[in-house]
Parts: C-alpha cells; sequence; structure tokens
C-alpha cells in the first residue's frame, strides 16, 4: 500500500521524510517488522514501543509512527508523529487491510458475563441461515469455516484487521466480536465500523487493570458512545447500567431485551432441566439445549440481534433450538453409574457464580446436594477473590477453593485471600486444595447420587498457567477421568 493512501487514517502531528513509496507491513511489534514495513510505537501497559524503534529500523522498517521521535534518526526512515498512537495503530491497520468492516457487517458484544456465548450462537447462528460469516472469541477465531487460534479475547489492532480483512476477502456477510474493555481503552477497534452492539451486563471484574467499576463501566460505554448513526444498539434491560449504556449513543435503532420484564425482546422459562430448558419468546415456545436463567438472556440477545440485522424472529428462534451451548459454557458431563452430574463453567466473577449456582439450584429444587470447585486466577483483581468465595459458597454444601492460573503469585496467597471472606460456619464446609487435579477427584469421590459438582473458573482453557509456564489441564478431561 502506498505511503500516501495510509496517511489518510491518521491526523499527523509532524512527518519527517518523504512520503513517496509503498509500506509492504505494519506491526506494533519490532520482531514482527518486514523490510520496507510501518512500525507503530505504542506506550503498552507493560512495555514502551518508543524503546524498540531502532529494532524495527534494523528490521527493515521504512516508516515509524510514533508519539515522541527517536533521539537518532535515519535518513532512510520516514518518522510520522502523532498524538496518540494506539488509535493510529488501528486506523492504519484497518486502512492497510482494505477496510474490511465498509464491506461486510460487524457486530461488537461487549459486558462482563456472556460475551462468547452472545458472538459464538450469533455466529453458529447465520452460518446455519446460509450466510457466510466469522468469528472473533475468546474461545476461538472463524474465518467463515476455517479456526484460528485465539490468543485473547480481542486481538491486537494488526492482527483484528487481518483477520476481518481475510473474512471480507473470503465473501463473509458478517463477522461477531466478543470487545472486551481493555481493547476498547487500549483503541484496538479504532477505525472499525460497527452494525451493531450489544451490552450483556457490567459486574465487577478487571480492577486491576482499571482501578475503579466507574472506570470499567466507562470503558464499555464508549463502544455505544462511538456507534455510528446507521448502527443498532442492544441492550439488556435487567441491568442497572443496561440503558446507561446507551444514553450517549448516535444510533438510531436502541433496543432492550429482559427475562424479567417489559422490552423490546422478551422471554420466560417455562421448564428448565440440564440439557435443556423450555422457553416462551415473545409469545413463541421454543426448547433449546441451554440451561439458566443467564442463558436464557443471552438466546434473547442473540435473537434481538439477528432480528435487527434483518432476520425473521421465527426463522431465528427455528435455527436457535437447533444450537447447543458455547465449550466450558454450563457445560454438562453426567456419571451414569454415580447418578451424579458435573458442570464446568467458565465462571470467574462474582456475580457469574452466582448466575451458574442459581440455574443448578433451579433444575435440582433441593432434590441433591451441590459440591463446587473453583479459584481464583492470580495477578488479577484481589479485591473479588473473598466475594467469590463467599457467594460460592452461600449456594453450595460443601467447598473446595483451588488454583486457577496463579500465574506469578503464590496459589496458597491466593487461596487465603478467598478464606478472607468466609465466616467460621462457611469455612467448616470449606476444603483448601492447591492441586486442582486432586481438587476435582475429590469432588467426583465426595459426590453421590442426584448431587451436581460445580467446577468453576476455567470452562474452555486446557492449560494452567504457573510462572509464566503453560501446563496441560482440562478440567473436562479430569471430570470425565473420574466417572
Amino acid at each position: 500500500m502506498k505511503i500516501k493512501e495510509i496517511m489518510k487514517a491518521v491526523d499527523a502531528i509532524e512527518v519527517k521524510g518523504s512520503l513517496d513509496g509503498e509500506i509492504a507491513g505494519i506491526a506494533i511489534d519490532s520482531r514482527k517488522v518486514v523490510p520496507g514495513g510501518l512500525f507503530v510505537a505504542m506506550r503498552g501497559t507493560q512495555t514502551d514501543g518508543h524503546a524498540y524503534i531502532a529494532a524495527a529500523e534494523e528490521a527493515g522498517a521504512r516508516m515509524v509512527v510514533c508519539e515522541q521521535l527517536p533521539g537518532q534518526q535515519s535518513a532512510q526512515v520516514t518518522y510520522v508523529t502523532v498524538k496518540d498512537s494506539e488509535e493510529a495503530a488501528g486506523r492504519m491497520a484497518t486502512t492497510f487491510y482494505g477496510n474490511p468492516t465498509e464491506r461486510m457487517q460487524l457486530v461488537g458484544v461487549t459486558g462482563t458475563n456472556g460475551k462468547t456465548t452472545i458472538a459464538t450462537l450469533l455466529y453458529r447462528l447465520f452460518r446455519r441461515l446460509g450466510y457466510k460469516a466469522g468469528l472473533l472469541s475468546t474461545v476461538c477465531n472463524y474465518v467463515d469455516d476455517r479456526a484460528v487460534p485465539a490468543q485473547q479475547t480481542t486481538p491486537d489492532p494488526i492482527t483484528l484487521n487481518r483477520l476481518l480483512g481475510e473474512m471480507a476477502d473470503c465473501g463473509c456477510q458478517y463477522a461477531f466480536m466478543e470487545v472486551s474493555s481493555h481493547a476498547i481503552d487500549q483503541r484496538r477497534i479504532s477505525g472499525l465500523r460497527f452494525a451493531g452492539a450489544i451490552f450483556t451486563n457490567l459486574t465487577r471484574d478487571h480492577l486491576d487493570y482499571h482501578g475503579t467499576v466507574e472506570n470499567y463501566l466507562k470503558a464499555k460505554k464508549r463502544l455505544f458512545d462511538d456507534m455510528p448513526r446507521e448502527a443498532f444498539c442492544l441492550t439488556n434491560a435487567d441491568d442497572k447500567n443496561g440503558l446507561v449504556m446507551t444514553q450517549n449513543t448516535q444510533a438510531r435503532r436502541v433496543a432492550t431485551y429482559s427475562v424479567r420484564g417489559l422490552a423490546d425482546f422478551r422471554a420466560r422459562i417455562l421448564e428448565s432441566h440440564f440439557d435443556g430448558m423450555l422457553l416462551e419468546v415473545d409469545g413463541r415456545e421454543m426448547a433449546v439445549h441451554f440451561c439458566g436463567r443467564f442463558n436464557a438472556s443471552n438466546l434473547l440477545a442473540v435473537t434481538g440481534a439477528a432480528v435487527l440485522l434483518g432476520q425473521k424472529e421465527e426463522v431465528v428462534l427455528q435455527a436457535l433450538s437447533a444450537l447447543h451451548p458455547v465449550a466450558g459454557r454450563f457445560e454438562a458431563i453426567s456419571s451414569p453409574q454415580g447418578g451424579w452430574t458435573a458442570i464446568v463453567d467458565y465462571a470467574h466473577t462474582p456475580d457469574a457464580l452466582v448466575n451458574v449456582l442459581t440455574a443448578i439450584h433451579d433444575v435440582l429444587q433441593g432434590r441433591g446436594r451441590v459440591l463446587t470447585v473453583v479459584g481464583a486466577g492470580g495477578n488479577r483483581d484481589k479485591g473479588k477473590r473473598p466475594l467469590m468465595a463467599r457467594e460460592a459458597v452461600r449456594q453450595s454444601d460443601r467447598l473446595i477453593i483451588t488454583s486457577d492460573n496463579p500465574r506469578y503469585e503464590e496459589p496458597q496467597d491466593i487461596m487465603d485471600d478467598m478464606l478472607a471472606g468466609l465466616d467460621e460456619e462457611q469455612r467448616r464446609r470449606t476444603i483448601c486444595m492447591a492441586d486442582r487435579r486432586e481438587a476435582i477427584r475429590t469432588a467426583c469421590l465426595m459426590a453421590g447420587r442426584g448431587d451436581v459438582i460445580l467446577v468453576a473458573g476455567k470452562g474452555h482453557e486446557d492449560y494452567q498457567e504457573v510462572r509464566g509456564v503453560k501446563h496441560h489441564l482440562d478440567d473436562r478431561e479430569e471430570v470425565r477421568r473420574w466417572i
């Protein structure tokens, strides 16, 4: 791409060097710079890209975009200074990859819980309806039917636009993506044009990064504030922040969904089982392979978004009735001989634990015990640890506190933080076991006929991160080992 073309995407403060010639590639990591490429120096949370400008030049960069010029400059390199290099990276990346979101309809899903389920089900739904579609999610990315491993909820702006470009190039008409608060705050979605945005809910999470719940909310809200006029916004009327999200949006179409009261899209649960529910959605009955009020809400968001994208509601509901849960999201595994059921779920916030445990009790109706295995991630928001333990033990007959991804913290320290949220009676119903495999094994051995084991926190993840190393560990494999 010609330098002059890519320069149209940014507001340059100063340009030093020639704007003639072409760019062979774009990178925010100096190790990924190609000869003749463009390097964007961003001030990240861990490292400052400005410290790697020289390395990028050695790799062959012919253009550097930065907020501050380096002390030593090369005559062969064009330097462009901008106010915000994070913003510039996204806008330049989407230009470099041919403005993919101008060639298809992109829908973003944000919120604390439910993002993966809603985005994935929208992707599966539209493919089932006969459309080419793409997915960007925590579990896996898809370019139509081609799987691309996911490294994070929302990729960096270069990877994000490259994948979107591949989707548009292969004829995808729709793309559905999880939009994390980090991605919004770090401008990874800068330059993208959204056809719509969905808000799920907002509870305490990522305060290690945002500092306060208010900052976390503002990051989420920015997605809706920046929606174009022709886009739609779909928000959860059951969440106290649902209408806050859309109060400043420019989008002309703002709709709500609810499983509790009045809204544009409404649902209620008629029957509930571990392998599915009977729902009434906008007056129509439908059977689904999902369980729990939170999943009824997720399915309603999918329905609403599909209708706002122009699909007929009766066709959408028929297709949804054939879809199955996302890996590691309320995934039920039964023990025929033992007569107990295990639920593996990604729940890693206090509110998510409440939702999953409530769904379990709605089905059990007091006919069995609930044994919960849960931990908390290391090097993340410590304040939610005692809250998670408190919510878990409140709805469990026995609680086993164990390791999640301890990262660079000591597992015992994390478990102690969780224990701090429990009173004396609750501690008597609690066991601490740092070895997650042993914790799952213990729960399986303790379970009796009619009981339910909840293994929470990691869901689809097949690893445990310890001291920077990922060791294989899959909760679903561990449960099946003891069935």
